[in-house]
């Protein structure tokens, strides 16, 4: 099993900034990639932002040029700084980390969540 440890959430104004850190642990063969992922009330969730095991990173358009996500020199570990934060980036967002199986497809884990608020 894979246990993912979120952290770094909590409540900021406008224009102010955040990072969320995602440890990965446990039975890990090796992680194909890393991503945070965000659900607003009423709001499916949407993916914001992914980094692969290369390094390539992509991001929804509306967080492009403001979040920025990395691997820590562990490499289980990820990391997503929030600049220039906006009330509708207001949501539960949740590490998603994909997990290679020798000789089985890739298994996707899920973090339990934190909350980002943006409010003034």
């Amino acid at each position: 099993q894979v246990q993912l440890v979120e952290s770094g959430g909590g409540l900021v104004q406008p224009g102010g900034s955040l990072r969320l850190s995602c440890a990965a642990s446990g039975s890990i063969f090796r992680i194909n990639a890393m991503g945070w992922y965000r659900q607003a009330p009423g709001k499916e969730r949407e993916l914001v932002a992914t980094i692969i095991s290369g390094g390539m990173a992509n991001y929804v358009d509306s967080v492009k040029g403001r979040f920025t996500i990395s691997r820590g020199n562990a490499k289980n570990t990820a990391y997503l700084q929030m600049n220039s934060l906006k009330p509708e980036d207001t949501a539960v967002y949740y590490c998603n980390v994909e997990i290679a199986q020798w000789g089985r497809p890739p298994i996707g884990y899920w973090g339990q969540g934190t909350q980002v608020t943006v409010s003034s």
